[in-house]
C-alpha cells in the first residue's frame, strides 16, 4: 500500500508530535497546540480530498474539522468527570475511606495492605485516580509510621493499583473514554461501560498479587520525608532586619555562630546587586543570605544568627510572624497538577493573605535553586516543588478543608462536610444511568456536575481549577492527529507495515505485539496520544487480517494504560515519586516487571475471551 503526500506528512507530523510530547522543557499544552496549528495550516494550504465509502462520494476535507475535538463527546465526558471528581474531593466524600483504612491497619498490616490495593483499584474504576492517590498518600505514610513498616514499600504499589483499576470501565480513565469514542466513530459497535470488565478484572488480580507480594521486596527502603523533613534540602533566604545583631558582623563570624555548619551561597543587597560570599564581607541591614539546608538547620541558623527566614517580597513583621509558637505548625505542600500555585508565584496568588500561611523555603527535586533575586514570593513554582510553610493549627486545618493542596505533615486530619453524601449519591446516579444506557456518559456527567453545583458541593472556582488545560489540549491534539491519520489512510499504511513485519504470525501474536507497542509508547509519550493514534491503527490491522476488531481496540486500551515504567508516564506517578522519595530506577525496578506481567496476561486473556 503506497501512501500519498498527505499521508506521509501526517505520519511525519505524528512522529514529531510523539517526540515533542516527551520534551520536559516544553509545556504539554504548548506542544499540543503546536501540532493542532500545524495540522490546520497544512491542510488549509494543501487541500485534501478523500472518498467517503458511506456517502459514496468525494469530500473536500475542511481544516476546521481538526478543532472539533474541543466539542468531542469524549472530551466533554473527561472534563465533566474531572469536575465531579473535584466535587468528591471538595466535600470530603472519600475521607471515610481513609479513616476506615487507618483503623483496619491496626488489626493486620499485611491483610490491610491487600485491602488497600483492592479498594484503590475498585474506586479507580469509577473515579479519577488522582484524588484517590492524594487521599491515600498521607494515610499510608501514617499507618506505616505507627506499624514501624517501610512507607516507600507501600506508596508506589498503591499508585499502580489505581492505574490497574482504571482499566476496568469506560470511565476509569480518560484514555478509555477516548479509545471507546474513536472506535465508535470508526464504525465499531459501541463498547459498554462494563464490556471489558472481565479481562481487566482477571489481569488486575494478577497485578495486585504482584504489587502485594513482590513489589515491596523490589523497592529499596527509602526515608519518606512526609512526616519529617530532616533530610530534604530546601532553598531559603535569611533576611537581616533593622534590629538584627548580625549587622556589622562578617560572614565568617555569622558562620561561626552556627558552629561552622551554615554555607552562604549568595548575598543579595538589592534586586540587582549581588555580593560574592567572601568570608570578610560585612553584613548590612536588608541583606538576604541565600542558603540551602534542611528545615531544622534553617530554623537553627535563623536563631543563631539573629536573622529571619524571608517570605514574600517584604520584611517579616508582626502581622506575618515566623517564630515558633505553641499553636504554630510547619507543614509541606506539594505543587501537584491541580494546585492553584502551579506555574504561578506566591505573590500573584496572595498566598499569605488568602491562606494565612508563611512560606519559609522551597525544595525542588533534582534542580537546586541557584538564586531568588526577589525572594520566594516571586519564584515561579513548578510541578513537584515542595513548599515548607508555617501557620497556626486552625489555619492549617482550614487549608486542608479546602482540598486545594496536597499537604504532607505528621497529622492525618481528614475533614468531611455535610455535602459528602450528596456528592457520593450524585456520582453513583451518574454511573448507574450511564451503565444502563439511559444517557451517554458525557450527558450524565455534565448533568451530575450541574447538580453538584446547584447543591453547593462545588463552586465555579472549583470547576475552573478542576479542568486541566494540559489534559484538554492533549486530548484535542490527539483527536486531530487520529482524524488526520484516518482521513489520509495513514493508519492503514502503518497497519499494513505492521502486518507485513509479522507475516506468517497468528492474529494472537499480532495482538500481543500491538499491546506491547502501546505499552512502550505510553511510557514515553502521553497515554491519551498513544490511545487515539493507536485505535485507528488497531482497526486497520483487524480489517487487514479479516478478524474481529474489538480485541485489537482493547489491546490499545489496555496497552495505553500501562503507564508503570517511568515516573513521567502518568500524573499519579509524579505524585507518588515526590511523596515516596523514589528515583527513576525505582519505577523501572517495579514498573517494567509489572508491564511485562500485564502484557502477558492480556495477550492470553483477550484471545480466550474474544474470537479472533
Amino acid at each position: 500500500m503506497t501512501p500519498d503526500n498527505h499521508a506521509i506528512a501526517v505520519m511525519v507530523l505524528t512522529v514529531f508530535a510523539l517526540l515533542l510530547f516527551t520534551r520536559d522543557r516544553i509545556p504539554l499544552q504548548t506542544s499540543a497546540l503546536v501540532i493542532l496549528c500545524l495540522l490546520a495550516i497544512g491542510f488549509e494550504i494543501f487541500p485534501y480530498q478523500y472518498f467517503d465509502l458511506e456517502l459514496e462520494k468525494t469530500i473536500n476535507f475542511q481544516s476546521i474539522d481538526f478543532f472539533h475535538g474541543f466539542g468531542h463527546e469524549a472530551l466533554v465526558a473527561v472534563c465533566a468527570l474531572m469536575v465531579m471528581g473535584s466535587g468528591l474531593v471538595k466535600t470530603g466524600a472519600l475521607e471515610p475511606v481513609g479513616n476506615a483504612l487507618t483503623k483496619l491497619w491496626k488489626w493486620s498490616p499485611t491483610l490491610s495492605f491487600l485491602a488497600t490495593l483492592m479498594l484503590t483499584g475498585l474506586l479507580s474504576a469509577f473515579i479519577n485516580n488522582t484524588p484517590i492517590v492524594v487521599l491515600l498518600i498521607p494515610v499510608l505514610v501514617g499507618v506505616a509510621l505507627r506499624t514501624q513498616s517501610n512507607p516507600s514499600a507501600l506508596l508506589m504499589p498503591m499508585g499502580f493499583a489505581s492505574s490497574l483499576g482504571g482499566m476496568a470501565t469506560t470511565i476509569g480513565t480518560s484514555t478509555n473514554l477516548l479509545v471507546v469514542s474513536v472506535a465508535a466513530e470508526l464504525g465499531l459497535a459501541e463498547i459498554g461501560m462494563f464490556d471489558f470488565f472481565a479481562p481487566a478484572m482477571f489481569s488486575s488480580i494478577i497485578g495486585v498479587a504482584f504489587l502485594w507480594l513482590v513489589a515491596p521486596k523490589l523497592l529499596p527502603k527509602r526515608e519518606v520525608l512526609l512526616h519529617n523533613s530532616s533530610s530534604r534540602v530546601f532553598t531559603a533566604q535569611l533576611v537581616v532586619q533593622a534590629d538584627s545583631p548580625a549587622i556589622g558582623k562578617t560572614l565568617s563570624e555569622l558562620i561561626a555562630l552556627t558552629n561552622g555548619e551554615m554555607t552562604i551561597n549568595k548575598v543579595r543587597r538589592s534586586a540587582t546587586a549581588v555580593v560574592m560570599p567572601m568570608s570578610d564581607v560585612v553584613v548590612l541591614e536588608g541583606d538576604k543570605l541565600l542558603v540551602h539546608d534542611t528545615p531544622t538547620k534553617l530554623k537553627s541558623y535563623e536563631t543563631a544568627t539573629g536573622t529571619a527566614l524571608y517570605a514574600k517580597n517584604q520584611q517579616v513583621d508582626a502581622d506575618h510572624p515566623l517564630q515558633d509558637e505553641e499553636d504554630h505548625q510547619v507543614i509541606e505542600i506539594i505543587i501537584d497538577q491541580h494546585s492553584p500555585l502551579l506555574g504561578r508565584t506566591l505573590q500573584s496568588t496572595h498566598f499569605i493573605e488568602t491562606y494565612r500561611m508563611i512560606t519559609l523555603a522551597v525544595h525542588r527535586q533534582g534542580d537546586q535553586i541557584k538564586e531568588m533575586p526577589r525572594g520566594i514570593g516571586h519564584l515561579r513554582l513548578k510541578l513537584g516543588d515542595i513548599l515548607l510553610a508555617q501557620g497556626k493549627r486552625e489555619d492549617i486545618n482550614t487549608l486542608k478543608s479546602l482540598h486545594e493542596f496536597l499537604i504532607l505533615d505528621s497529622v492525618i486530619d481528614l475533614p468531611t462536610s455535610k455535602k459528602a453524601p450528596m456528592a457520593l449519591g450524585v456520582m453513583a446516579v451518574v454511573i448507574i444511568v450511564a451503565a444502563l444506557g439511559i444517557l451517554p456518559i458525557a450527558v450524565s456527567a455534565v448533568v451530575g456536575s450541574l447538580v453538584m453545583l446547584l447543591c453547593r458541593c462545588l463552586t465555579w472556582n472549583d470547576i475552573s481549577r478542576s479542568l486541566s488545560v494540559p489534559v484538554i489540549m492533549i486530548v484535542v491534539a490527539s483527536l486531530a492527529l487520529g482524524k488526520a491519520m484516518t482521513v489520509t489512510q495513514s493508519s492503514d499504511v502503518i497497519a499494513y507495515q505492521f502486518v507485513s513485519l509479522t507475516t506468517g504470525a497468528s492474529p494472537m501474536v499480532i495482538l500481543s505485539g500491538l499491546i506491547l507497542l502501546m505499552a512502550i509508547f505510553t511510557n514515553v509519550v502521553s497515554n491519551n496520544a498513544a490511545a487515539v493514534i493507536g485505535t485507528p491503527i488497531a482497526v486497520s490491522i483487524a480489517t487487514s487480517l479479516n478478524v474481529n476488531p474489538e480485541p485489537f481496540v482493547l489491546a490499545v486500551l489496555f496497552g495505553a494504560n500501562m503507564s508503570f515504567a517511568t515516573p513521567m508516564a502518568y500524573q499519579t506517578n509524579l505524585l507518588v515519586m515526590s511523596a515516596g522519595n523514589y528515583t527513576f530506577m525505582d519505577f523501572m525496578r517495579v514498573g517494567v516487571p509489572l508491564t511485562l506481567l500485564m502484557w502477558l496476561s492480556y495477550s492470553l486473556l483477550l484471545p480466550l475471551i474474544y474470537t479472533l
